[in-house]
């Protein structure tokens, strides 16, 4: 199923009940609607990893922990650069 855009994301974890998807192997798909995912920028692991200066390893395990929100894009993962921003935001701290 695609949304208007027609970008879809595949998710491995129940859907939300009262939103449209469909079942292959036990994957949802949610379409990706309105302007905010067709014009964001998406990043690569290696990239965010890069990025932040920490392995692939890490960023990998903040995904898996939910700390970092990403699109599953086939076996390979895709951030949104403002999700990595807002991480970056909530975590900065003055040294003092």
């Amino acid at each position: 199923m695609e949304g208007a855009c027609g970008l879809v994301a595949r998710f491995r974890f129940p859907i939300p009940s009262g939103q449209a998807y469909s079942q292959g192997r036990g994957e949802g798909v949610i379409p990706l609607t309105g302007p905010q995912h067709t014009r964001a920028r998406y990043l690569t692991v290696a990239e965010v990893a890069a990025t932040l200066r920490v392995s692939n390893m890490t960023v990998y395990r903040l995904i898996g922990s939910g700390q970092l929100p990403a699109i599953r894009v086939g076996r390979s993962y895709r951030l949104r650069e403002e999700d990595v921003d807002k991480y970056l935001v909530e975590r900065y701290t003055e040294a003092g």
